[in-house]
């Protein structure tokens, strides 16, 4: 008789931190060819926003208990629509192009679904 291997969630299976680790490179990457005030400003407020979704879904994986799971994964959302504000910022200053301002507004609009997703997995399958 086989034991049966038991596999554990690891960080990277978690789709919301694989969309948000992705974006926020991204991200970094398109703030840091804007000219000095504008990286002071918008830029260093947007990628802090969006590193901080990921982050905090890190954060929430390494605690123990539910509620605090769920409390970290729900910055993590509030980070996500902080992140969207300062997308929508960046396109009205023009300071990212269409393409990369629709780009990063898809893979946050894909985040909701996914947090949502992992708070009700969170929620569901751990007793305290």
């Amino acid at each position: 008789m086989q034991m049966e291997e038991r596999k554990f969630l690891r960080l990277n299976d978690i789709e919301a931190y694989r969309i948000s680790f992705a974006l926020s490179n991204r991200v970094w990457l398109a703030v840091g060819s804007w000219n000095s005030f504008a990286r002071d400003t918008i830029g260093q407020q947007f990628v802090r926003s969006v590193d901080s979704i990921s982050a905090n879904i890190a954060e929430g994986f390494g605690r123990y208990g539910k509620r605090d799971k769920i409390k970290f994964f729900r910055y993590a959302q509030g980070s996500m629509y902080e992140s969207l504000d300062w997308n929508e910022k960046a396109k009205v200053r023009q300071l990212l192009d269409i393409e990369q301002y629709e780009s990063f507004f898809v893979e946050l609009k894909r985040l909701p679904k996914a947090l949502n997703g992992l708070i009700r997995y969170t929620d569901d399958m751990l007793k305290i």
